[in-house]
C-alpha cells in the first residue's frame, strides 16, 4: 500500500459566530485510511455538527455547523505519520 501523504494542507480559517466552516485537506492516494480530524486536541466524529466527508476520493473535508467560541482553537488533520493543522 503506497505511503499517502497531504499534497495540500489546511488553511487558517476567520469565521463569525453561528456561521459554518469548512476545511479542506487533499491527500496523494484516492481510499486514504487511517485518517483523523481533531478540534484541540479531541478526536471529531460525523454527527450533526461536524460534516466529515471526501470529495473525488483525495480532498478531506471538515465542516463545523453554527460555530461558537468554544470551537475556537487548532484544527487537525492527520493521515498515517503527516499532519497538517489550522
Amino acid at each position: 500500500e503506497p505511503d499517502v501523504t497531504i499534497v495540500s494542507g489546511l488553511k487558517d480559517m476567520v469565521v463569525f459566530e453561528g456561521d459554518d466552516v469548512t476545511f479542506r485537506c487533499q491527500v496523494s492516494h484516492e481510499n486514504a485510511r487511517d485518517v483523523e480530524w481533531k478540534l484541540q486536541d479531541v478526536a471529531l466524529q460525523n454527527n450533526e455538527m461536524n460534516e466529515i466527508s471526501v470529495e473525488k476520493g483525495k480532498i478531506h473535508t471538515l465542516t463545523l455547523r453554527k460555530v461558537t467560541e468554544q470551537d475556537i482553537g487548532t484544527i487537525a488533520f492527520r493521515v498515517g505519520p503527516h499532519l497538517s493543522t489550522a
